[in-house]
């Protein structure tokens, strides 16, 4: 395919990464339902991914708020997942299942789609993570999906979460770029507005699966970005010679 244009003046794209990359939710759902089948438990994999999921943001901006001192992703997911363990009648699980579930974060399963197209993407632009997932827990993730990054930047680098400014206009200083010289990548148009009012160039890219099959697309207004495409290589058909 020919590409429609390249993004005038873009050298870096950085990709949020939980729901844009990879699947947070059928990923923490599988890791729930193997400790199921091996403990002899029965509990609502999804459910139990989604509760854990919706402590994410509330636990993030009690940091930033300065609610609770700065604490990287996985002390919050640790934090979280103390709380909904009642829940689900999860009170004896022990404190090693406890430490393999947090940690199922670090082995999240790309999209279908992930890994070919940032490799098609990385050969014209700078490819970057720009998550609040802590930087140890990007990495680990990268080897583990086999995610081709140039580069790993995570907030917790500026102590700083999204959509805190400091956080997109950190990255374009520690790339030596300009703001407009970033494209952000995400499926979160929250994530894109607040890039987008530090001056970083946006694509949204759907991902109707993020929240489970019949959920309900976020709601994004037409030319509200540069770039609306249905996964990374739609992206790379459109961006990349």
């Amino acid at each position: 395919m020919v590409p429609e244009s390249r993004p005038a003046g873009v050298k870096v794209l950085a990709f949020d990464v939980f729901g844009t990359v990879v699947d947070w939710r059928g990923s923490v759902a599988r890791e729930m339902l193997a400790l199921c089948n091996t403990r002899q438990l029965s509990v609502d994999a999804e459910a139990f991914a989604d509760a854990w999921r919706n402590g994410y943001a509330p636990a993030m901006d009690k940091v930033r708020t300065g609610q609770l001192p700065w604490m990287k992703i996985d002390q919050l997911h640790r934090l979280i997942l103390d709380e909904i363990i009642a829940q689900f009648g999860l009170e004896d699980l022990s404190e090693q299942d406890r430490q393999h579930l947090n940690a199922s974060w670090h082995r999240l399963s790309p999209w279908p789609d992930s890994v070919s197209g940032l490799t098609r993407l990385k050969r014209n632009f700078i490819i970057t993570t720009l998550s609040n997932g802590n930087f140890s827990l990007l990495t680990n993730m990268a080897k583990n999906a086999g995610l081709p990054w140039d580069c790993v930047i995570s907030a917790e680098l500026f102590k700083h979460y999204k959509p805190d400014p400091e956080t997109y206009l950190g990255l374009a200083a520690l790339l030596d770029v300009k703001p407009e010289e970033v494209m952000l990548v995400a499926s979160h148009p929250s994530d894109l507005r607040a890039a987008r009012a530090q001056g970083l160039k946006t694509a949204y890219v759907t991902r109707p699966l993020e929240m489970g099959a019949g959920s309900k697309m976020p709601d994004v207004q037409p030319g509200e970005f540069d770039w609306v495409v249905s996964d990374f290589n739609d992206l790379a058909d459109r961006i990349t010679a």
